[in-house]
Protein backbone atom coordinates (compact mmCIF):
# COMPACT_ATOMS: atom_id res chain seq x y z
CA UNK A 1 0.00 0.00 0.00
CA UNK A 2 2.92 1.84 0.35
CA UNK A 3 6.59 2.46 -0.71
CA UNK A 4 8.89 1.77 2.35
CA UNK A 5 11.64 3.32 0.65
CA UNK A 6 9.63 6.22 0.24
CA UNK A 7 9.97 6.80 3.77
CA UNK A 8 13.23 4.86 5.15
CA UNK A 9 16.15 7.25 5.65
CA UNK A 10 18.26 3.69 4.66
CA UNK A 11 21.48 3.96 6.52
CA UNK A 12 24.39 4.87 4.84
CA UNK A 13 22.89 6.60 2.40
CA UNK A 14 23.01 10.63 2.04
CA UNK A 15 18.98 11.71 3.25
CA UNK A 16 17.80 14.99 1.30
CA UNK A 17 14.45 16.05 3.28
CA UNK A 18 13.34 18.13 0.30
CA UNK A 19 13.29 14.70 -1.38
CA UNK A 20 10.69 13.27 0.75
CA UNK A 21 7.26 14.04 -0.47
CA UNK A 22 5.38 15.39 2.77
CA UNK A 23 1.48 14.36 1.15
CA UNK A 24 2.66 11.36 -0.35
CA UNK A 25 -0.17 8.74 0.32
CA UNK A 26 0.99 5.20 -1.53
CA UNK A 27 -1.42 3.41 -3.30
CA UNK A 28 -4.55 4.06 -0.69
CA UNK A 29 -7.34 5.19 -3.15
CA UNK A 30 -9.19 7.09 0.01
CA UNK A 31 -8.64 7.87 3.42
CA UNK A 32 -11.28 5.23 4.59
CA UNK A 33 -9.18 2.71 2.63
CA UNK A 34 -6.30 3.83 5.32
CA UNK A 35 -8.73 3.84 8.28
CA UNK A 36 -9.76 0.05 7.52
CA UNK A 37 -6.26 -0.81 7.71
CA UNK A 38 -5.24 1.12 10.51
CA UNK A 39 -8.37 -0.59 12.77
CA UNK A 40 -6.83 -4.07 11.49
CA UNK A 41 -3.42 -3.11 12.90
CA UNK A 42 -4.86 -1.34 15.91
CA UNK A 43 -6.14 -4.91 16.49
CA UNK A 44 -2.98 -6.67 15.64
CA UNK A 45 -0.72 -4.70 18.32
CA UNK A 46 -2.89 -5.54 20.89
CA UNK A 47 -2.11 -9.15 20.32
CA UNK A 48 0.99 -8.60 19.59
CA UNK A 49 1.41 -6.43 22.74
CA UNK A 50 0.28 -9.26 24.89
CA UNK A 51 2.72 -11.52 23.90
CA UNK A 52 5.73 -8.73 24.04
CA UNK A 53 4.53 -8.56 27.23
CA UNK A 54 4.23 -12.72 28.06
CA UNK A 55 7.24 -13.13 26.06
CA UNK A 56 9.46 -9.96 28.19
CA UNK A 57 12.36 -10.60 26.26
CA UNK A 58 12.47 -7.45 24.51
CA UNK A 59 11.22 -4.14 24.72
CA UNK A 60 10.03 -1.07 22.10
CA UNK A 61 11.16 2.05 22.18
CA UNK A 62 9.06 4.48 19.86
CA UNK A 63 10.03 8.11 19.32
CA UNK A 64 8.48 10.77 17.91
CA UNK A 65 10.04 14.09 16.68
CA UNK A 66 8.50 16.89 14.62
CA UNK A 67 8.05 20.42 13.83
CA UNK A 68 5.19 21.48 15.73
CA UNK A 69 1.41 21.16 14.93
CA UNK A 70 2.47 17.61 12.48
CA UNK A 71 0.74 15.25 14.99
CA UNK A 72 2.39 13.32 17.32
CA UNK A 73 -0.14 13.83 20.09
CA UNK A 74 -3.07 12.20 17.62
CA UNK A 75 -0.78 9.65 16.51
CA UNK A 76 0.15 8.29 19.78
CA UNK A 77 -3.50 8.28 20.96
CA UNK A 78 -4.54 6.38 17.27
CA UNK A 79 -2.10 3.53 16.80
CA UNK A 80 -1.71 2.69 21.08
CA UNK A 81 -5.59 2.97 21.00
CA UNK A 82 -6.04 -1.33 21.50
CA UNK A 83 -2.62 -1.14 23.73
CA UNK A 84 -3.36 -2.56 27.18
CA UNK A 85 -2.16 0.89 29.19
CA UNK A 86 -0.07 -1.57 31.97
CA UNK A 87 2.50 -2.47 29.24
CA UNK A 88 3.14 1.00 27.81
CA UNK A 89 4.50 4.42 28.90
CA UNK A 90 4.40 7.81 27.33
CA UNK A 91 6.82 10.30 28.13
CA UNK A 92 6.79 14.04 26.96
CA UNK A 93 9.76 15.68 27.24
CA UNK A 94 9.78 19.39 27.82
CA UNK A 95 12.38 22.30 28.94
CA UNK A 96 14.89 19.96 31.24
CA UNK A 97 14.76 21.03 34.84
CA UNK A 98 17.41 21.80 36.87
CA UNK A 99 18.23 18.51 38.20
CA UNK A 100 18.24 17.03 34.53
CA UNK A 101 20.48 19.50 33.67
CA UNK A 102 22.90 18.50 36.08
CA UNK A 103 23.53 15.19 34.34
CA UNK A 104 24.45 14.47 30.73
CA UNK A 105 22.11 14.96 27.96
CA UNK A 106 20.71 11.60 27.78
CA UNK A 107 20.12 10.53 31.39
CA UNK A 108 16.63 12.17 31.81
CA UNK A 109 15.69 9.36 28.77
CA UNK A 110 17.56 7.01 29.88
CA UNK A 111 15.81 6.79 32.82
CA UNK A 112 12.68 6.15 30.85
CA UNK A 113 13.59 3.62 28.51
CA UNK A 114 11.11 0.83 29.11
CA UNK A 115 11.09 -2.51 30.83
CA UNK A 116 11.90 -5.99 29.08
CA UNK A 117 7.95 -6.63 27.63
CA UNK A 118 6.55 -3.21 27.38
CA UNK A 119 6.47 -0.15 25.18
CA UNK A 120 7.52 2.82 25.89
CA UNK A 121 6.74 6.06 23.66
CA UNK A 122 8.51 9.44 23.90
CA UNK A 123 7.17 12.67 22.65
CA UNK A 124 10.09 14.03 21.67
CA UNK A 125 13.43 12.95 23.20
CA UNK A 126 17.13 12.80 23.73
CA UNK A 127 17.41 13.87 19.84
CA UNK A 128 16.33 17.33 21.37
CA UNK A 129 19.56 17.90 22.40
CA UNK A 130 20.93 17.76 18.85
CA UNK A 131 17.55 19.77 17.38
CA UNK A 132 16.72 22.90 19.35
CA UNK A 133 19.71 23.13 20.97
CA UNK A 134 21.13 23.50 17.05
CA UNK A 135 19.24 25.90 16.44
CA UNK A 136 19.30 27.74 20.79
CA UNK A 137 23.37 26.89 20.89
CA UNK A 138 22.15 29.55 24.02
CA UNK A 139 20.34 26.45 25.63
CA UNK A 140 23.83 24.13 26.45
CA UNK A 141 25.67 26.78 28.08
CA UNK A 142 23.36 25.92 30.53
CA UNK A 143 24.64 22.34 30.90
CA UNK A 144 27.87 24.15 32.67
CA UNK A 145 29.49 21.38 30.44
CA UNK A 146 32.94 21.26 30.66
CA UNK A 147 34.96 24.01 27.95
CA UNK A 148 31.74 25.05 27.32
CA UNK A 149 31.68 28.65 28.32
CA UNK A 150 30.15 30.46 25.18
CA UNK A 151 28.68 30.23 22.08
CA UNK A 152 31.94 29.77 20.25
CA UNK A 153 32.83 26.68 22.20
CA UNK A 154 29.87 24.64 20.72
CA UNK A 155 32.53 23.50 17.74
CA UNK A 156 31.13 20.86 15.00
CA UNK A 157 33.03 18.29 16.72
CA UNK A 158 30.73 18.95 19.55
CA UNK A 159 27.72 18.06 17.59
CA UNK A 160 29.84 15.09 15.97
CA UNK A 161 30.26 13.66 19.34
CA UNK A 162 27.09 13.73 20.21
CA UNK A 163 25.72 12.30 17.56
CA UNK A 164 28.04 9.27 18.13
CA UNK A 165 26.85 8.95 21.80
CA UNK A 166 23.43 8.37 20.51
CA UNK A 167 24.84 6.02 18.28
CA UNK A 168 26.27 4.16 21.16
CA UNK A 169 23.28 4.50 22.93
CA UNK A 170 20.79 2.75 20.29
CA UNK A 171 23.29 0.03 19.95
CA UNK A 172 23.73 -0.52 23.32
CA UNK A 173 19.85 -0.66 24.19
CA UNK A 174 19.38 -2.89 20.87
CA UNK A 175 21.66 -5.31 21.77
CA UNK A 176 19.56 -5.61 25.20
CA UNK A 177 16.60 -5.88 23.75
CA UNK A 178 15.24 -3.04 23.57
CA UNK A 179 14.09 -2.16 19.58
CA UNK A 180 14.07 1.39 18.74
CA UNK A 181 11.42 2.97 16.31
CA UNK A 182 12.04 6.48 15.36
CA UNK A 183 9.75 8.30 13.58
CA UNK A 184 10.17 11.91 12.11
CA UNK A 185 6.74 13.23 11.13
CA UNK A 186 7.50 15.38 8.22
CA UNK A 187 4.96 18.18 7.85
CA UNK A 188 5.46 21.35 5.23
CA UNK A 189 5.31 24.42 5.99
CA UNK A 190 2.13 25.07 4.03
CA UNK A 191 -0.11 22.24 6.35
CA UNK A 192 1.49 23.64 9.49
CA UNK A 193 0.75 27.20 8.79
CA UNK A 194 -2.95 26.24 8.12
CA UNK A 195 -3.04 24.12 10.88
CA UNK A 196 -1.96 26.80 13.63
CA UNK A 197 -4.63 29.02 11.75
CA UNK A 198 -7.04 25.95 12.58
CA UNK A 199 -5.72 26.31 16.37
CA UNK A 200 -6.81 30.01 16.34
CA UNK A 201 -9.87 30.21 14.60
CA UNK A 202 -11.04 27.28 16.73
CA UNK A 203 -11.77 28.39 20.36
CA UNK A 204 -11.64 24.42 21.80
CA UNK A 205 -7.97 24.61 20.16
CA UNK A 206 -6.55 28.05 21.31
CA UNK A 207 -5.24 26.36 24.77
CA UNK A 208 -2.88 24.60 21.80
CA UNK A 209 -1.24 27.74 20.89
CA UNK A 210 1.05 30.07 21.62
CA UNK A 211 3.04 32.96 20.47
CA UNK A 212 6.57 31.29 20.66
CA UNK A 213 4.72 28.50 17.72
CA UNK A 214 5.59 31.09 15.30
CA UNK A 215 8.77 32.49 16.73
CA UNK A 216 10.32 29.23 16.17
CA UNK A 217 8.32 29.10 12.62
CA UNK A 218 10.29 31.77 11.61
CA UNK A 219 13.34 29.15 12.40
CA UNK A 220 11.88 26.75 9.78
CA UNK A 221 14.80 26.19 7.81
CA UNK A 222 17.21 26.09 10.79
CA UNK A 223 14.98 23.15 12.32
CA UNK A 224 15.01 21.35 9.02
CA UNK A 225 18.83 21.69 8.74
CA UNK A 226 19.19 20.53 12.44
CA UNK A 227 16.67 16.94 11.58
CA UNK A 228 18.40 16.56 8.27
CA UNK A 229 21.96 16.40 9.92
CA UNK A 230 19.98 14.32 13.41
CA UNK A 231 18.88 11.84 10.72
CA UNK A 232 21.74 11.43 8.62
CA UNK A 233 23.86 11.13 11.19
CA UNK A 234 21.81 8.91 13.24
CA UNK A 235 20.08 6.67 10.96
CA UNK A 236 21.64 3.19 11.37
CA UNK A 237 20.78 -0.15 10.83
CA UNK A 238 20.26 -1.05 14.36
CA UNK A 239 17.68 1.99 14.77
CA UNK A 240 16.90 3.48 11.45
CA UNK A 241 15.05 6.88 11.23
CA UNK A 242 11.46 6.77 9.46
CA UNK A 243 10.93 9.96 7.47
CA UNK A 244 6.41 10.13 7.39
CA UNK A 245 4.95 12.39 5.14
CA UNK A 246 3.01 14.02 7.67
CA UNK A 247 0.46 16.61 5.53
CA UNK A 248 -2.41 13.95 5.39
CA UNK A 249 -2.77 12.34 9.25
CA UNK A 250 -4.78 9.57 8.12
CA UNK A 251 -1.67 8.13 6.11
CA UNK A 252 0.87 8.59 8.55
CA UNK A 253 -1.49 7.06 11.42
CA UNK A 254 -1.73 4.29 9.55
CA UNK A 255 1.72 4.02 8.66
CA UNK A 256 2.98 4.08 11.66
CA UNK A 257 0.91 1.53 13.36
CA UNK A 258 1.71 -0.43 10.15
CA UNK A 259 5.52 -0.38 10.63
CA UNK A 260 4.95 -0.96 14.45
CA UNK A 261 3.53 -4.06 13.53
CA UNK A 262 5.78 -5.40 11.58
CA UNK A 263 8.56 -5.09 13.53
CA UNK A 264 6.89 -6.33 16.61
CA UNK A 265 5.56 -9.88 13.89
CA UNK A 266 9.53 -10.20 12.97
CA UNK A 267 10.77 -10.97 16.67
CA UNK A 268 8.82 -14.58 16.50
CA UNK A 269 7.26 -13.22 20.15
CA UNK A 270 5.84 -16.50 21.65
CA UNK A 271 3.66 -17.19 25.08
CA UNK A 272 6.07 -18.53 27.42
CA UNK A 273 6.26 -23.22 27.46
CA UNK A 274 4.74 -24.43 30.20
CA UNK A 275 6.75 -27.01 32.14
CA UNK A 276 5.92 -30.87 32.23
CA UNK A 277 5.51 -29.77 35.89
CA UNK A 278 3.58 -27.08 35.38
CA UNK A 279 1.17 -28.92 33.14
CA UNK A 280 0.64 -31.70 35.34
CA UNK A 281 0.17 -29.32 38.16
CA UNK A 282 -2.37 -27.91 35.77
CA UNK A 283 -4.59 -30.96 35.58
CA UNK A 284 -4.46 -30.98 39.30
CA UNK A 285 -5.72 -27.68 39.35
CA UNK A 286 -8.39 -28.37 37.11
CA UNK A 287 -9.84 -31.73 38.79
CA UNK A 288 -9.64 -29.72 42.49
CA UNK A 289 -12.13 -27.21 40.56
CA UNK A 290 -14.28 -29.44 38.92
CA UNK A 291 -14.50 -31.40 42.19
CA UNK A 292 -15.99 -28.64 44.02
CA UNK A 293 -19.05 -28.83 45.19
Amino acid sequence: MYDISKIMAKPGTIIRLKDYDTAYTGSFESPKEARKMLRKDVKKTASLQDMLYAYSRHSVLIIFQAMDAAGKDGTIKHVMSGINPQGCQVFSFKSPSAEELSHDFLWRTTKRMPERGRIGIFNRSYYEEVLITRVHPGFILKQNIPGIYGIDDITPEFWENRYTSINNFEKQQNDSGTIILKFFLNLSKEEQKARFLSRINNKKKNWKFTINDINERQKWDLYQEAFEKAINRTSTPWAPWYIIPADNKWFMRTVVCDILVSKLESLDLKYPEVSPKAKKQLKEAKQMLLNEQ
